[in-house]
């Protein structure tokens, strides 16, 4: 019995120190999960740099608004002279500067939800735009919507 013993543990030592088995499933688990973080960065990078460009159309059309009164909409209050902006005015400056901008048929449902003024002297403008990650476009095939606003005002100095 001694023997049937000592051979069963130096059967199992031989076990343990053998290298025998499979590191294949570890080795696609991990490449899957690599594949997937890379995934997301790209989308994530791709959702940055859509909306900082949406925004910055949008600080265009607020700057257009804002200079879209004419030197007879202005009066001088404290000694400064303040030019007064109408809703109106704003808005079609603001459908006129994205008319003439070229970046702005880059965008997928580009729509102007806001393009007004609340005080006289400063124009607001808030616009909206769908995006749809490159990648993943098959998993979300709508996209998501992109709201940004912008506001700007007008100084004599």
């Amino acid at each position: 019995m001694r023997r049937s013993a000592r051979a069963r543990a130096a059967a199992l030592i031989v076990r343990c120190r053998s290298d025998e088995g499979s590191t294949l499933l570890l080795t696609i688990f991990y490449a899957a999960l690599a594949l997937l973080v890379v995934l997301v960065v790209i989308a994530s990078s791709s959702l940055y740099l859509e909306r900082t460009r949406l925004f910055t159309l949008a600080d265009g059309a607020a700057l257009a608004g804002a200079e879209s009164f004419s030197l007879d909409e202005v009066e001088l209050v404290d000694s400064a002279v303040v030019p007064l902006l109408d809703s109106q005015s704003v808005a079609a400056a603001v459908d006129g500067y994205l008319a003439d901008t070229p970046s702005a048929t880059s965008f997928d449902d580009l729509t102007v939800i806001e393009a007004t003024t609340t005080d006289a002297r400063s124009a607001t403008v808030t616009l909206s735009a769908s995006w749809r990650p490159a990648v993943l476009s098959l998993i979300v095939p709508d996209g998501f919507p992109i709201d940004v606003t912008s506001v700007a005002r007008s100084v004599f100095r």
